[in-house]
């Protein structure tokens, strides 16, 4: 059993194992169920997000009209133009707001490590599968190891934009993809805590102001953002790039900051983007009086 990143990676280290495997074991462990069954768990938590980048990516529309259609947008652009983004981490972006999109818009998928974070985990790793020959075993291994970082910081941390903000839900999302995009890649357990590292720092502080209290505005477009930071940080800990703050004590910050940031800016709706003049009146149009 792991309860921090140093030790998920010094237990990788010892057994010589990656992240990916030490999970699994865990989780046969800790439901004492066997191989096979862990792994239908995870192909369907795989084949549901699978299925909600498809959906996004034939169009859907949120009930308010607030959220839609930005990904095929995006699909659309790479088709008829050369992105200035390259090819791979906008085909991210995409199907990171596709997925948002879809959970926007009542459909189905799979929280990674929350509905409003969902894209980036699948968004990423549907951008980077083909690049990298990913096999289906290899797909499901990346989702075991940003699960296994994910636990970390639900056991030390938070998850949820009420408890924390948004650093703890698309932050989380994000550096959960980062560290599994570089097993991926023939990555080190290291390297993977590194990048994990990078992506969060860079997320501290970002505060939950979803407009009108619906999970469409901001969410979607930061989605978006915690998939870029993904790809970018994962490369960085490839080329040998370290977080001079270790992994864990990045968790704790940003702990500490979700617990003093102020109610207003953790997911009630009335701060930040939520009080602007525009996100007022866009509460109003859809809610009226209420």
């Amino acid at each position: 059993m792991f309860r921090t990143i140093s030790e998920l990676v010094e237990r990788a280290n010892l057994e010589q194992l990656p992240i990916s495997e030490i999970m699994i074991r865990q989780e046969m462990e800790l439901k004492d169920q066997s191989r096979e069954e862990v792994y239908e768990q995870m192909e369907r938590n795989l084949v549901v997000m699978e299925e909600a980048i498809e959906r996004s990516l034939h169009g859907v529309q949120s009930v308010t009209g607030l959220t839609g259609g930005d990904a095929v947008r995006v699909q659309q652009y790479m088709k008829e133009r050369e992105p200035l983004s390259g090819p791979i981490l906008l085909d991210a972006v995409s199907k990171a707001m596709g997925t948002n999109e879809v959970n926007a818009a009542m459909g189905v998928i799979c929280a990674t490590p929350t509905a409003g974070s969902a894209g980036v985990v699948p968004g990423t790793l549907f951008a980077v599968k083909d690049k990298l020959n990913a096999s289906r075993e290899q797909m499901l291994r990346y989702l075991f190891t940003a699960g296994a970082f994910g636990m970390v910081v639900a056991n030390n941390a938070f998850i949820s934009g009420a408890a924390g903000g948004c650093q703890a839900e698309v932050g989380s999302a994000g550096a959960m993809a980062s560290a599994a995009i570089v097993e991926l890649a023939g990555g080190t357990p290291e390297q993977s805590a590194h990048a994990f590292a990078m992506t969060l720092k860079n997320m501290l502080g970002l505060v939950c102001d979803p407009v009108a209290g619906l999970v469409e505005v901001p969410c979607v477009k930061r989605n978006a953002g915690g998939a870029t930071l993904a790809i970018v940080s994962a490369d960085l800990a490839l080329a040998g790039v370290k977080s001079r703050i270790p992994a864990d004590e990045v968790v704790g910050a940003m702990y500490r900051i979700g617990r003093t940031m102020p109610a207003t800016l953790r997911e009630t709706g009335e701060g930040g983007l939520a009080d602007t003049p525009t996100g007022r009146f866009l509460k109003q149009k859809i809610f009226g009086g209420m």
